[in-house]
């Protein structure tokens, strides 16, 4: 190997390691002291209730882990949104299972938690599997409900997903583990079947405090909204536990006669390993993300037997498509190519960059995934669309629009894995979150944004340089470098994965090497809902 790959190794395996550090800050969620009080009520953690109800032998992928990373801090932050996804398997069946941690705030929601809690539902009813809640929060933040009360996407939309899911047939189940009031308590007598754990469960529409302040009752939490009152008396929840792990044994018993589902019909056989090293990829991904690298090499090490039927292989070359398995299951995938390229005319071609060629390229790659129902993955490392008069005069716009056309389009599901650069449109049309990816991954090394640091950096620069000398100030040449760096540092904090996986912008920062299983699992999760509608790309120009 040589010096260059040793040095990117380094690089993105520090990366990675540095990731893993902050993930296990957050997986403490509100801290030692409040796990303690957790386990002194007689209750698991979020995350030990899920452990205990997934099959521990089987893969499984959280979601939105990095969820309000660094937000919230004037409030105390808010680890992983306060609420734990994880897409994972009940007795064999894949389920998605969304759990409260009380360890933060008492798992009241955030702005993000709502967020993150209408993701979840979201890969629900797009993949038709069942969700499993476990309930144990206060409830609405109450310093921020004009956050998360009143518009289209916050709470509300929630008890709205709930009765969306139930119309599909998708089945829900709720366990009432902890606190469960307002509002809140919809979510769970909206599942099709709701649980309650004894003594720490409880669920009311108002607590006794303020039933006191209201009407003048007297009367205590227990019975008022208790577990006995529920099971025996209201008839609001369905089975009464002893305990947490009572309750979620019941879940795995009911989970464990759900019936077989219709499928999508996705091609898949035996899976093989890459034919090439995947660990490879850590060296192979260059430390200065503006570098050229062979795309194809990675690609080589994350498909099956590292073998790739590439499509127009000479044609449209900053783009690669072609057909692949990975883990067994049939795969297209366009991978932004990141190669400096020279044409037949001998001019060049900067790697990363989408041309006329390579967008047309892409459009009929995805039409014909489309007509031969395979799954689109899409590995982004792209800096944009080519600019300048040559690509203008050349139709860039439209060639563009035909590709954005195309796989906004596209029925057959979408994954898309942030390589490394995602900047402007080329995030776009390589189907970055707007554009309804199944799931949306991101390497430790990516960087999400309008533009690229620098040339950001600029025009910021010149921005405000114009807004002071509007106010009459002038600046020397030490205040525009400080200004420049100021901004320039800005710019890139903003950048970075965790920035945008905090706010959900991607479901996770995940470790190359996982690329595989976070793919697999997707498929196999979309597999359990079958296309209902046709391909129809819409006014295509050719």
């Amino acid at each position: 190997m040589n010096i260059d790959f040793n040095k990117n190794e380094d690089h993105l395996k520090l990366l990675l390691s540095e990731v893993k550090s902050k993930l296990n800050v957050i997986h403490k969620g509100g801290g030692d002291k409040k796990i303690a009080k957790q386990h002194d009520q007689g209750k698991l953690t979020a995350r030990e209730r899920i452990r205990f109800l997934l099959d521990e032998k089987k893969p499984q992928i959280e979601i939105g882990a990095f969820a309000g990373y660094e937000m919230y801090e004037e409030h105390g932050g808010c680890p992983s949104g306060g609420v734990v996804v994880v897409l994972g398997y009940i007795k064999g069946k894949m389920c998605l299972v969304v759990a409260n941690d009380a360890t933060v705030k008492a798992g009241a929601w955030f702005p993000i938690t709502g967020k993150k809690n209408l993701r979840a539902q979201e890969i629900a009813l797009e993949n038709h599997i069942p969700i499993i809640y476990l309930v144990d929060s206060a409830g609405v933040y109450l310093p921020m409900q004009d956050e998360i009360f009143p518009d289209k996407e916050h709470f509300g939309r929630i008890f709205r997903n709930n009765a969306i899911l139930s119309s599909k047939g998708i089945t829900q189940i709720a366990a009432i583990m902890g606190s469960c009031v307002a509002g809140g308590a919809y979510l769970p007598i909206m599942s099709d079947e709701a649980l309650i754990v004894d003594k720490t469960g409880s669920i009311f529409l108002a607590g006794s405090y303020l039933v006191k302040a209201a009407i003048g009752e007297d009367i205590d939490n227990e019975t008022l909204g208790g577990a006995t009152t529920h099971c025996e008396i209201s008839g609001v929840t369905d089975y009464k536990s002893k305990d947490d792990k009572d309750a979620l044994n019941s879940i795995k018993n009911i989970v464990d006669k759900i019936g077989d589902f219709d499928k999508a019909g996705f091609n898949r056989i035996k899976a093989k390993a890459p034919a090439k090293d995947p660990k490879e990829i850590y060296g192979l991904m260059p430390k200065d993300g503006a570098k050229p690298y062979k795309t194809r090499e990675i690609i080589d090490r994350l498909i099956d037997d590292s073998e790739f039927e590439e499509y127009k292989a000479g044609y449209g070359r900053t783009i690669i498509t072609g057909y692949a398995r990975i883990d067994g299951w049939a795969v297209g995938i366009v991978a932004n190519n990141r190669e400096l390229l020279r044409t037949k005319k001998g001019e060049t071609q900067f790697g990363g960059v989408i041309y006329s060629d390579s967008a047309d390229k892409a459009s009929r790659f995805i039409a014909n995934c489309n007509q031969k129902k395979i799954p689109l993955v899409f590995l982004q490392d792209v800096t944009g669309f080519m600019v300048g008069s040559r690509s203008e005069h050349g139709g860039i716009i439209k060639d563009g629009a035909k590709m954005v056309n195309t796989m906004s389009n596209s029925v057959v599901p979408k994954f898309t894995v942030i390589m490394g650069n995602s900047f402007g449109a080329g995030n776009y049309a390589m189907c970055g979150k707007a554009y309804d990816p199944r799931l949306i991954v991101a390497w430790p090394n990516s960087k999400l944004a309008v533009m690229g640091g620098a040339q950001a950096a600029k025009v910021l620069l010149q921005i405000e340089k114009s807004r002071l000398k509007a106010q009459g100030k002038e600046i020397t040449p030490e205040d525009e470098k400080k200004l420049l760096d100021d901004i320039h540092a800005r710019y890139e904090k903003q950048m970075k994965p965790e920035y945008a996986a905090a706010r959900l912008w991607t479901d996770a920062i995940i470790d190359p090497l996982d690329t595989r299983k976070w793919i697999s699992m997707g498929i196999e999760m979309a597999n359990h809902a079958p296309i209902e509608k046709a391909f129809n790309p819409g006014v295509l120009q050719t």
